[in-house]
């Protein structure tokens, strides 16, 4: 990470002439503008830069979309505020002469734009630290390389894509040395800009991998979540291949995003017992929340109508809403010991928006918490042959399970599940509108 007096030294050096100034979209995009190194340190950094209105109200083509309390042609698309958080910046050691700032979004009189997600996730954090709390997080974000431009993609209409391994290389070592001329740089050019990389791994898909880095605080794990992304697509990109996150690319093995989540006072979590073995009734009671609420606030882990293809029996994704000690086929798998206690939750794909799926698992934990919920004996054997509750089913009844969801208004506000719902219920209808490749392929000569 770069400090202000750092960054001028770089600037002064001629090391860095271009800052990125960056927010993060509803779906989890870097979005944002390149500022001249120079104008960044005279201006921008104290001041911040605008940004449209829109920006929290398109699609994913970037499409202008109604009913939008903050945005909209009535309004006339006026701007919101790149306020840098300059504990943020950063050297981008991938691209030349490059560093990044993450921004707050914010209105002209300083207030926090409430539907940004790095506010939404900012205003959980705020009811922790009400109690002298904290959360950390470590996410665990999949991809699949192909050895193929994205503008190869894109020409065949990414159909017939040669991955990157033929077969599945899950801890194979060699199977990731073939890819180490992609994912080493990835690794090393993260480390450069002061994510702490723990490991890269092959995962079941053809050209599945992951990178993994150490849990942080909250705030900071969504905000490296989110340079990590954007970053490893343009890696990818310089070296001729490309690489999806989208949850469920074909039908075998989804990419995931596994969120591992623990609430700490100072330097102790609150997770284990006094002894530093067992669990608290705090933890069972945070768990407990998880299984009760995570139906109604799906959306905020599976924003897309391909996220839901992903929840599929045997495929290491969860189909029903159970806990287990160590138990990959439950929705919610409880691991480590003593500090390192903690619960992943196994429901997020690769295209999770890292500030909505933190902000959705704080706020059930406390939830839990202060109900007091009790927690329900673990499930054992295999999860997917469960009768219990099951997550939803596809975007449309996740929808319907926010619209009805009245812990989401009280932990969120209806004014930031109204924006999400609209956002929601627009994707739905594109979806219903358009004609899949899967309808042709049955009806245009067999009907």
């Amino acid at each position: 990470m770069l400090t202000m007096e750092e960054l001028e030294a770089d600037v002064a050096a001629g090391l860095i002439d271009t800052v990125v100034i960056a927010i993060t979209d509803m779906q989890g995009r870097l979005q944002g503008k390149r500022i001249t190194a120079r104008a960044f340190l005279a201006e921008i950094a104290e001041h911040g830069a605008e940004g449209c209105h829109y920006l929290l109200a398109v699609d994913i083509d970037m499409n202008t979309l109604p009913g939008f309390e903050i945005s909209g042609w009535d309004s006339g698309y006026g701007d919101f505020v790149f306020r840098p958080d300059l504990a943020t910046l950063r050297r981008c050691s991938w691209l030349e002469g490059t560093a990044m700032v993450q921004c707050d979004m914010t209105w002209h009189d300083g207030s926090l734009v409430r539907q940004s997600p790095r506010s939404i996730l900012k205003a959980q954090l705020a009811r922790l630290a009400e109690r002298g709390w904290t959360a950390k997080i470590g996410s665990e974000l999949e991809f699949i390389l192909f050895r193929e431009t994205y503008e190869d993609c894109r020409g065949k209409g990414y159909r017939g894509l040669v991955p990157a391994n033929a077969y599945n290389i899950d801890y194979s070592i060699f199977g990731t040395t073939i890819v180490e001329d992609v994912v080493g740089p990835i690794r090393r050019h993260m480390a450069n800009a002061g994510l702490v990389v723990e490991d890269s791994k092959g995962e079941c898909n053809f050209g599945q991998h992951e990178v993994n880095f150490r849990y942080a605080d909250a705030l900071k794990m969504a905000d490296d979540h989110a340079v990590y992304k954007n970053a490893a697509k343009e890696i990818a990109w310089q070296h001729g291949a490309a690489l999806t996150f989208m949850a469920k690319f074909n039908e075998r093995e989804g990419n995931s995003c596994h969120i591992h989540c623990s609430f700490w006072d100072g330097d102790e979590s609150l997770f284990p017992g006094p002894d530093g073995e067992g669990r608290t009734d705090l933890f069972r009671s945070f768990v407990a929340g998880q299984l009760a609420h995570t139906a109604e606030l799906a959306y905020l882990f599976a924003p897309n109508v391909n996220s839901y293809k992903r929840f599929a029996h045997g495929s290491f994704a969860p189909t029903a809403l159970e806990w287990g000690d160590d138990n990959r086929t439950c929705a919610f798998r409880v691991v480590g010991h003593g500090k390192g206690l903690r619960l992943e939750s196994r429901l997020p794909g690769g295209d999770c928006n890292p500030y909505l799926a933190f902000a959705a698992t704080i706020a059930m934990g406390l939830e839990g918490i202060d109900r007091g919920l009790v927690l329900p004996p673990p499930y054992t054997g295999n999860a997917y042959d469960s009768d219990g509750a099951r997550i939803p089913g596809s975007l449309h009844a996740a929808i319907r399970e926010l619209e009805g969801s009245a812990f989401a208004r009280r932990a969120f506000g209806d004014d930031v599940v109204e924006h999400y719902l609209n956002a929601a219920r627009l994707e739905q209808r594109a979806f219903e509108s358009s004609v899949t490749d899967w309808e042709l392929h049955r009806s245009f000569e067999r009907m």
